[in-house]
């Protein structure tokens, strides 16, 4: 019998918080985040402050979407973005999969060569936690000038009707996660699909007369367990568990 209980956060999804760099950028935007696409999950900004764009690229092309306080914008796995910021650009992030796409299904657009192993990848990406914040900025910024670098290339290619590269980067990035998809599959299991098979039990419960789920009602609130962390777009502040 399916379990009419689920406690988590609705729909399993994953919050953040997210103030977008304000560091000017290789092209010279005021400010940005780092190029990447998520693997198996959707993304969707709910825009808190400020102003700014996020630069998309799919097979289909290219395209910019305006971002100001108000505008919730979406996307689906496969899609390459990057957050551009205009002035105090401040985003509420919901995240698919009790926010797998920070725990892992993503992939920053780095130059080819960087994609050909997990490792590789991984040393390539990873910010030290045990170096000061001035650190930890400069591999941050490095890391995010490195991939608009690539994003660039891979934008042109596409505009000029070449969709090999933007192909080439998608395979490597399937490929780097494939490790990972136990992982992926057990964060789904316990999250998405609990909730999911939890609202079908509550209303075959419903339908044959039953109320019993509703005399566990619950109240949950939580804070940020981090704060101003460095992340791929900006600084982070993070609920983990919603």
């Amino acid at each position: 019998m399916v379990s009419a209980a689920y406690d988590g956060f609705p729909g399993a999804v994953g919050v953040s918080r997210l103030r977008v760099y304000d560091w000017p950028t290789v092209e010279g935007l005021p400010g940005g985040g780092t190029p990447h696409l998520h693997l198996a999950c959707s993304e969707g900004y709910v825009v808190t402050g400020g102003r700014g764009r996020v630069q998309t690229l799919t097979p289909s092309g290219y395209g910019e979407t305006p971002l100001e306080a108000g505008t919730v914008a979406w996307f689906t796995p496969g899609t390459v973005h990057r957050l551009v910021n205009d002035g105090e650009l401040e985003i509420t992030v919901v995240m698919q999969n009790g926010g797998l796409p920070e725990a892992g299904d993503a992939v920053l657009t780095l130059p080819q060569d960087l994609l050909g192993d997990p490792g590789t990848y991984a040393d390539a990406v990873r910010i030290p936690d045990d170096v000061p914040e001035a650190a930890q900025e400069a591999v941050a910024r490095a890391r995010r000038d490195l991939a608009t670098r690539r994003f660039l290339e891979l934008r042109a290619a596409t505009e000029q009707g070449d969709p090999a590269p933007l192909e080439a980067f998608q395979r490597a990035a399937a490929v780097l996660v494939r490790p990972r998809l136990d992982a992926f599959e057990r964060r789904w299991r316990d999250g998405a699909r609990a909730a999911s098979a939890a609202t079908g039990a509550q209303l075959s419960a419903l339908r044959a007369g039953h109320a019993g789920h509703l005399a566990r009602a619950a109240v949950t609130a939580t804070g940020p367990t981090a704060r101003g962390r460095f992340g791929m777009c900006g600084r982070l502040d993070i609920y983990p568990g919603i």
